[in-house]
């Protein structure tokens, strides 16, 4: 009886252990500790106005950024995926910012024109919102 026993106890407690390794594994590489080098945080803010993202998104810091239609974007540092597709690190945001409908065919996301600097601005003060 103990030769069954103990097996199933490891594994009971080692698989719980494994998935809380993974998933930290997994936050490292996203979210909270994404950061977009050499880009500035507070000019990214000042995008989100230009493009008018706050129609459609609720955006703490943006003024007038209350829209419903997408989603809110108050935590999305830490959120694991870009657009439900991506996993979400800087490469896949600023790509999604710049080209919603090449990555999401038929989105409601328009693209806007968004400029490689401006993106990785945006993305930036995105990942920032996270740490605040």
């Amino acid at each position: 009886m103990a030769r069954i026993l103990i097996p199933l106890f490891l594994v009971v407690l080692l698989v719980p252990i494994g998935a809380l390794i993974t998933v930290s594994q997994t936050r490292s590489e996203v979210g909270l500790d994404q950061m977009v080098e050499e880009a500035d945080p507070e000019f990214g803010r000042s995008r989100f106005v230009k493009y008018g993202c706050g129609g459609c998104h609720e955006i703490r810091g943006v003024s007038k950024a209350t829209g419903k239609v997408g989603p809110s974007l108050h935590e999305f540092g830490e959120r694991m995926m870009v657009a439900g597709l991506l996993p979400n690190t800087p490469e896949n945001l600023i790509h999604w910012i710049r080209f919603p409908q090449e990555v999401k065919p038929g989105n409601a996301m328009p693209n806007l024109g968004v400029s490689q600097e401006d993106a990785e601005a945006m993305a930036a003060y995105l990942y920032m919102l996270a740490r605040q």
